[in-house]
């Protein structure tokens, strides 16, 4: 399976953040109040060294390929570009989320075209929503309707 499209997504919508003069990443803390580092990688604290630019890569495939495990055993009947979108979804949110959601009930009903709906119902941060979760929750109900 191709990857890339899940690769490109949430580079576009996490983002490298504080990448310094120096050419290394520091951490920060995100909008949900996390310390993180790279594209979206949870750190135990601000405390953590600098990595490069190819460790941020590094660690984005893995945290990838973790959030896409974690929707393959909570959403087995997901293929393609539609597994593709989840597995934004999940990396995003976590599997938690996922888990306990109205979403993956409408995934393993197999009511497809309920799932657009479902995933832009999650848009919110703090109680308000926030434009780049409409972005992103937009950029993977396409991808969700991609032959």
């Amino acid at each position: 399976m191709d990857l890339a499209p899940l690769i490109a997504l949430a580079k576009q919508y996490e983002g490298l953040h504080k990448a310094g003069p120096d050419g290394l990443v520091y951490p920060y803390i995100c909008p949900a109040g996390y310390p993180t580092q790279g594209y979206g990688h949870l750190v135990k604290d601000m405390g953590v060294p600098p990595i490069t630019i190819a460790q941020a890569n590094e660690w984005l495939e893995k945290d990838v390929m973790v959030s896409l495990s974690q929707t393959l055993a909570l959403c087995p009947n997901l293929t393609g570009n539609r597994l593709l979108a989840i597995t934004d979804f999940t990396f995003n949110l976590g599997s938690g989320r996922l888990k306990a959601s109205t979403l993956r009930r409408k995934i393993l009903a197999e009511e497809w075209d309920e799932v657009p709906e479902q995933l832009m119902r999650w848009v919110r941060g703090g109680g308000r929503v926030l434009p780049g979760l409409v972005a992103r929750r937009t950029a993977e109900v396409a991808l969700w309707g991609k032959k």
